[in-house]
């Protein structure tokens, strides 16, 4: 049993690197040296060229703009996305008729620890199964419980 207080998320010591580089060393690496540090996956996608959605992100975010909707989910994260605020759309419905749907666009805050990822891992496209409970007929056993 977990103790109160007890933080899921580990404390970090010092300041994050990523594969040895500080968030100031790899904002001033060219895009060509800092797609090396990637998985495979992520320097296949920078190498092979940016999609013109991911292009016009990007002169969205290098003209200062801190927020920024978009529907481009397979967008790597690089060093210089870090303190922009994306709206990542999640497939769901536009129109929200209660609080309990899944809304169209979330909200990421890109820090440090998101480079190398994409966007699309932020923002879930699945929502939490919510059962309501048992009425009469749902169930075999409900043809037992007296009616009143």
């Amino acid at each position: 049993m977990a103790k109160k207080g007890a933080s899921k998320i580990p404390k970090r010591k010092g300041e994050f690197t990523y594969r040895g580089y500080t968030a100031s060393q790899l904002q001033e690496m060219s895009t060509e040296e800092f797609a090396n540090l990637l998985p495979a996956r992520q320097r296949r996608t920078l190498r092979r060229g940016m999609s013109e959605q991911s292009k016009k992100v990007f002169e969205k975010i290098r003209s200062g703009k801190n927020e920024v909707r978009t529907h481009c989910r397979g967008m790597v994260i690089l060093p210089e996305m870090i303190g922009t605020t994306f709206f990542v759309h999640n497939g769901g419905r536009l129109q929200i008729k209660s609080e309990s749907e899944f809304k169209a666009f979330h909200r990421v805050d890109v820090t440090i620890e998101m480079v190398g990822h994409l966007l699309g891992e932020f923002a879930l496209t699945r929502k939490k199964v919510m059962h309501g409970s048992a009425g009469v007929g749902a169930t075999r056993s409900s043809r037992f419980v007296p009616l009143k």
